[in-house]
């Protein structure tokens, strides 16, 4: 089962119009697995679980330009915890780091891409 999210964006930005079933349908396309999403483009994202990310996973984010502002980071179906130390090292890169559940971080980042923001979302997959 898929959920709707689609909501108003500025011209020539992404939009994260539904998920479930492994799949994420983003401005039209759909994709399967993991995928970190900027306002312009979504790329795969090559990790297969939440346990064990290091600073090494969120280079494509660190190096963006621009670079984010906010990074969501969803978690599967549950919500989960960032760990401390990683955290830390996004911050010293100028970036927040959120951890949430994926369909949260959905449309927390249609809500920020609505509002012009330098934001990215790192997302795992949901059934």
């Amino acid at each position: 089962m898929s959920l709707d999210i689609t909501p108003m964006v500025p011209a020539g930005r992404q939009v994260i119009q539904s998920y479930g079933s492994g799949q994420f349908v983003i401005s039209g396309v759909r994709l399967t697995g993991p995928m970190l999403v900027f306002p312009e483009r979504s790329l795969a994202w090559n990790v297969t679980q939440l346990e064990g990310l290091t600073g090494d996973d969120f280079a494509v984010v660190i190096g963006a330009d621009p670079k984010p502002e906010i990074l969501l980071l969803g978690a599967g179906s549950q919500g989960a915890l960032l760990p401390a130390d990683l955290r830390a090292q996004l911050r010293a890169a100028g970036i927040i780091a959120e951890c949430m559940n994926t369909g949260a971080a959905c449309r927390t980042f249609n809500v920020l891409v609505g509002e012009d923001r330098r934001v990215a979302a790192a997302l795992f997959a949901v059934d």
